[in-house]
């Protein structure tokens, strides 16, 4: 599932290529691509058309485009897209041929390039939600704050952390905690701090804490700067671009490879029916509690 890097670098694209244009049109080829939308497709459809979209923004793994009125007055409303597992947003040019799971499609009074929502495994999806101005959709509201955000707060953070009675990857997947990481920068941020997915996070330091949120910065930064992490075709930027950042990941994906810090073969571990990697000697696992 793409992570804060990859939607991030899709904000950037919908920035670019479809903010300040005025949507001609909505074709919904697929239900499943609005069923987020619960007055229905028609409705979805009426609520874009010959709206201007005024720009992109973020919040964790979500993206919104708040509307105005052909007067630039804001609608009060924000079309809200989330990629799910496999979804893509291009923009394309008109001429060029529709992708095989193609599920929506918005045309522009400038007759320029399209976007389309291309969705293959269909949990993705898109919406149009109540947004005041350029305000977070009240949907998101409880999505927190991401680490590369200028108003994130450490001290708060830090305390929240350790407040929680849980294993530390999965507080960092606790989008209600920390906005934007998922299980590959999870694992990458980990192994950056030299801890262990499972270590307890009441038992961290402030000191442990502070190199946690270092290692999630820098992973998330490089990936950036990388366009994200592409395993397959299935995640693109909105010009069908790969992402590189795969080709520098420490220890997700890496097992019986030597970790990069000490040359110890990585490891995999089974984790919420999915997958941890990790380098049993930089990152050993804790003692439990009773010893």
């Amino acid at each position: 599932m793409p992570e804060l890097p990859e939607v991030e670098v899709v904000r950037r694209g919908l920035e670019r290529w479809v903010a300040g244009r005025t949507v001609a049109a909505v074709e919904v080829h697929h239900p499943r691509a609005v069923r987020r939308h619960l007055e229905g497709a028609e409705h979805f459809v009426a609520a874009l058309t010959g709206r201007t979209f005024s720009a992109a923004h973020r919040r964790g793994k979500y993206l919104w485009l708040p509307t105005v009125e052909a007067d630039g007055t804001p609608a009060g409303r924000a079309m809200v897209a989330h990629l799910g597992m496999s979804g893509q947003l291009l923009v394309e040019k008109p001429a060029q041929p529709d992708e095989t799971h193609l599920r929506a499609r918005f045309t522009f009074t400038d007759g320029g390039r399209e976007l389309r929502f291309v969705d293959q495994r269909t949990f993705g999806g898109l919406a149009v939600e109540d947004a005041d101005g350029e305000r977070i959709p009240q949907r998101l509201a409880h999505i927190a704050i991401d680490p590369l955000d200028p108003s994130f707060d450490e001290a708060a953070f830090s305390a929240a952390l350790r407040r929680r009675k849980t294993e530390v990857k999965r507080a960092l997947l606790d989008q209600t905690l920390i906005g934007g990481v998922g299980n590959i920068y999870a694992d990458e941020s980990l192994w950056r701090a030299r801890l262990h997915g499972t270590r307890p996070t009441d038992r961290l330091t402030r000191a442990q804490v502070a190199d946690l949120l270092d290692g999630v910065r820098s992973v998330l930064g490089e990936a950036l700067a990388q366009g994200g992490t592409s395993f397959d075709s299935l995640y693109v930027d909105v010009n069908g671009q790969s992402g590189y950042f795969s080709r520098f990941l420490a220890v997700y994906g890496q097992v019986d490879r030597p970790c990069p810090r000490c040359g110890t073969p990585i490891v995999r571990e089974s984790f919420m029916n999915r997958s941890s990697y990790s380098c049993p000697q930089c990152q050993p696992r804790p003692r439990s509690r009773r010893s």
